[in-house]
């Protein structure tokens, strides 16, 4: 495991530290679960637009979409449990 240094002003130190106490942890243990935390944020921001990117990009490659009306119904549909038929992709109308 490596070693680096950060130097926080006192005033963030003191809120890490009282955090860390009301957590029942150690502030070091604290900043580390942070760190982790922002890392997998990051991540998963950059999966989110990547798979974005790629529904984009096939839209304008095959330019069908379904209609946001229609996918709302079908996903309201879903979570309520009903049966519903899911909507097909079509040409966008021009």
């Amino acid at each position: 495991m490596s070693t680096t240094t950060i130097r926080i002003p006192d005033d963030l130190k003191a809120r890490v530290s009282a955090a860390a106490g009301r957590a029942g942890t150690t502030a070091h243990n604290f900043i580390l679960e942070a760190i982790a935390e922002k890392a997998e944020q990051a991540e998963r921001r950059a999966e989110f637009l990547a798979e974005a990117e790629e529904r984009y990009a096939r839209i304008v490659e095959t330019g069908k979409t379904i209609p946001w009306s229609e996918m709302r119904s079908y996903l309201e549909g879903r979570v309520v449990g009903k049966a519903v038929k899911r909507p097909a992709a079509r040409k966008l109308a021009k």
